[in-house]
């Protein structure tokens, strides 16, 4: 029975890689790094030659032959490197009998899985290439270990023809499934975030093209006031100005727009949210305009500032005036209203719509993945709102009702300067 124990333990050492990956990468909008693969990997392995199974003293048997596979393939041959030194000083560091063939059992299975990680990687049938692998593993260690120690062998048969292999093939299997379909997940979840996200630049960006026509034409047309009429110095001065103005109110939409279409960064720092809340606003009106809603802005008296990333919360904002405008766009008098303030040392974003509204079940899935309320969407634009949302400590609370409209209270934390 303690046996059982030990070699359960060693199974749930075998899934710290996964177990951290759902926990540090849940709310980013990125994959794993190798550097994470160095460190968790690490850990795993510490502990599991620290807990490792033995029918005697001196003679260990451990998963690290599948934390430097697991290495080798999501981390490259310099960690699986770094794991095999690690593996081996630390083996020696234990010490005991078996302390030699232990450090010649590590050596050879390393060398071999040089060779097994790349067919591991370009087969289909991953777990039978699992279930080969760890068998080569136990046929080493039993191999070498018999000749050097028949007796001690020979005396423990069980121990090694059965609870070795089986201690290998599960904690291989575990560890390789389970971390390559949270991180097949997370990349599918990115790809199609990202596409979201073109989607919705792409709607912003028609609606922009026919704005900027407005005061280029505008402009046009004053040039050929100047043109006719050049002698009249007043008037071509206040055509000039005009003309500037309305260059320079579309240069700042177009420079916003190209900013919030830039992939983004990682980065968090201290934002001014209603000067983000304006500008946004700016790129979004031709937009409203477009759906014949209104869009208006009631900005709070002094600066609220929140420390996040500028690029993704930028983005943030736009996926939900987007929805709330697409909301009203069948309503003859659509309306979308965005409100800023400070309230008990939280800000406060309240973006409120009359158009379509929810019922309570599908207010209850917003924010699921693949989830939406249009026949068109797939819920990623909202999935990945909460996600930058939760990640800097929001919340974000719904209230709505079929055919009235809704409000999205977004709570944040107030960053006073």
């Amino acid at each position: 029975m303690s046996l059982l124990k030990e070699v359960i333990l060693q199974w749930f050492f075998a899934i710290i890689p996964f177990v951290f990956f759902n926990i540090y990468y849940r709310d980013k909008m990125r994959n794993y790094s190798r550097s994470f693969i160095a460190i968790t990997s690490s850990v795993c392995m510490f502990l599991a030659m620290t807990f490792a199974p033995s029918v005697t003293n001196g003679m260990v048997f451990d998963i690290r032959h599948v934390i430097i596979l697991f290495g080798l393939v999501y981390g490259g041959i310099e960690i699986a490197m770094l794991l095999l030194i690690e593996a081996l000083v630390y083996r020696y560091y234990l010490g005991g009998e078996g302390t030699w063939v232990a450090l010649l059992i590590l050596t050879v299975n390393f060398v071999l899985s040089l060779f097994l990680y790349r067919h591991y990687k370009a087969s289909y049938r991953k777990t039978l290439y699992l279930f080969m692998t760890s068998a080569i593993f136990s046929t080493v260690a039993l191999g070498t270990t018999y000749y050097f120690f028949p007796t001690y062998v020979t005396q423990h048969l069980v121990f090694y023809t059965i609870v070795i292999p089986i201690q290998n093939f599960f904690g291989l299997w575990l560890l390789m499934s389970l971390f390559s379909k949270c991180v097949s997940d997370k990349e599918l979840f990115i790809r199609h975030a990202q596409n979201e996200k073109i989607q919705t630049m792409s709607h912003v960006a028609a609606s922009l093209a026919h704005e900027v026509r407005n005061p280029l034409t505008a402009v046009k047309g004053f040039l050929k006031l100047i043109q006719e009429s050049p002698e009249n110095l007043v008037k071509v001065d206040q055509y000039i100005r005009i003309s500037l103005d309305e260059i320079q109110r579309t240069e700042a939409i177009l420079t916003e727009y190209l900013a919030i279409s830039k992939p983004l960064k990682e980065r968090h720092e201290i934002i001014n949210l209603s000067e983000h809340l304006h500008a946004i606003r700016e790129v979004m009106l031709p937009f409203a305009n477009m759906h014949n809603v209104e869009l208006t802005l009631q900005d709070f008296e002094r600066p609220v500032t929140i420390k996040a990333n500028p690029d993704e919360f930028k983005q943030v904002l736009v996926n939900f005036i987007k929805n709330a405008i697409e909301a009203c766009s069948d309503i003859s008098d659509g309306k979308v209203s965005l409100d800023l303030l400070i309230e008990r040392n939280k800000a406060l974003l309240v973006i409120k719509d009359n158009g379509i509204g929810m019922d309570a079940g599908q207010i209850s899935r917003l924010g699921t993945i693949y989830f939406s309320t249009k026949t068109t969407g797939t819920g990623l634009g909202l999935t990945y709102s909460y996600h930058v949302i939760h990640a800097i400590g929001g919340t974000v609370n719904v209230s709505s009702k079929p055919r009235v409209g809704t409000k999205f209270t977004i709570m944040l934390p107030y960053k006073a300067q």
